[in-house]
C-alpha cells in the first residue's frame, strides 16, 4: 500500500474506498505520462531539487477533494504536506488549501492530476451548496442522480454530500426506481410496481409518474417514493394534496436555480437535480511554488 494509514483513515471516514482511490490516482497519473516521462521537467529541473508548493483557491466556493489531492501527492512519494482546510469548508479566493514540500519534478507531475480532482469535486460541492441555500427553510432535501462521470460516482456523490446535498441511489441494486421505459415494458405502472415488489419484497421502490392520474394507483399500491417527472408547480401542489403524506414525493425535470425555491415550496420532499454532477463548473484552484 502506498497511502499512509492516516490518509487512508481520513478517506474512509467519508465513506470512500481508499484502495479504489489509490488505484484511480495511479491510473490517472499513468494516463498523464502515457508510458513516458515528463519531458519538460526532466529537461529543465535538476533531479534532486526541492520546492514548496501551495494549493490555493482562485475563486470562492465549497472545497472538496482535499484528501484525494493528498493521495496524488503520496502516490508520487510526497509525504511532507499539510491540509489546512476541511472537506466541505466555504473558501474565499486566495485561501491556502494544502502546502507540500518535496521533489520539484514530482510536485509538477502531481499538479494537474491533483488540481483536476480538486477543481471538479469542489465545483460539484459549490453548485450543490447554491441549490441547498436556495431551498433553505422549506425542509426539502436536494438529491443527486446517477448522471455521474463513469467510474467517478463515489467521488462525485461525496462532493454532493460536502455541499450539503443528499445522495440518491449509489447503484441500481440499492433501490428500485421504476421509470417510463420500465412501465412501457411491463404493460403499465401498476403492473411494473407489483412485479418489482413480488421479486424484491424487502427493497424500497420508487415510481416515476408523469401524470397525476398515475399517482393515486401507485400510492395505493404502496410505493415508498414517487418521482414527479417534469410536472408544473401546480401539478406538484396537486400531488402533495392528493398524497396527504402517505408517501414521499420527489420533483424532477425542469428544475433550475431560479425556480428551485418555488418547487420546494409546493410541499414535495426532495428535488432531484442531475445538474449537480453533470453540469457543475470546475472551481478554479491553482498550485504555485512558494518563493524562497
Amino acid at each position: 500500500m502506498t497511502l499512509s494509514l492516516q490518509l487512508r483513515t481520513m478517506i474512509e471516514s467519508f465513506q470512500l474506498d481508499a484502495n479504489y482511490i489509490e488505484d484511480l490516482v495511479v491510473r490517472t497519473i499513468a494516463e498523464d505520462l502515457a508510458g513516458g516521462l515528463d519531458v519538460t521537467s526532466e529537461a529543465t529541473i535538476p533531479k534532486d531539487q526541492i520546492s514548496i508548493a501551495e494549493f490555493r483557491s482562485r475563486k470562492a466556493g465549497v472545497v472538496s477533494g482535499l484528501c484525494i489531492a493528498a493521495a496524488v501527492l503520496e502516490v508520487r512519494g510526497i509525504t511532507d504536506y499539510k491540509i489546512v482546510r476541511t472537506e466541505g469548508d466555504h473558501i474565499e479566493a486566495g485561501q491556502l488549501l494544502i502546502t507540500a514540500t518535496g521533489n520539484t519534478r514530482q510536485l509538477l507531475l502531481t499538479e494537474r492530476t491533483a488540481l483536476n480532482f480538486l477543481g471538479r469535486l469542489s465545483g460539484i460541492s459549490s453548485l450543490t451548496k447554491r441549490w441547498v441555500d436556495d431551498v433553505k427553510g422549506t425542509g426539502v432535501e436536494i438529491r443527486d442522480t446517477r448522471k455521474t462521470t463513469p467510474l467517478l460516482r463515489d467521488l462525485e456523490k461525496f462532493a454532493v454530500r460536502m455541499g450539503g446535498g443528499t445522495n440518491h441511489r449509489m447503484s441500481l441494486s440499492d433501490a428500485a426506481l421504476i421509470k417510463d421505459n420500465h412501465i412501457v415494458a411491463a404493460g403499465g405502472v401498476t403492473q411494473a410496481f407489483k412485479a418489482v415488489r413480488a421479486a424484491f419484497p424487502d427493497i424500497a421502490v420508487e415510481v416515476e409518474v408523469d401524470r397525476l392520474e398515475q399517482l393515486r394507483d401507485v400510492v395505493t399500491a404502496g410505493a415508498d417514493l414517487v418521482l414527479l417527472d417534469n410536472m408544473s408547480l401546480e401539478q406538484c401542489r396537486a400531488a402533495v394534496a392528493m398524497v396527504k403524506g402517505k408517501t414521499k414525493l420527489e420533483a424532477s425535470g425542469g428544475l433550475t436555480l431560479e425556480n428551485a425555491h418555488a418547487y420546494a415550496s409546493t410541499g414535495v420532499d426532495y428535488l432531484a437535480v442531475g445538474a449537480l454532477t453533470h453540469s457543475a463548473p470546475v472551481l478554479d484552484i491553482g498550485l504555485d511554488f512558494k518563493a524562497e
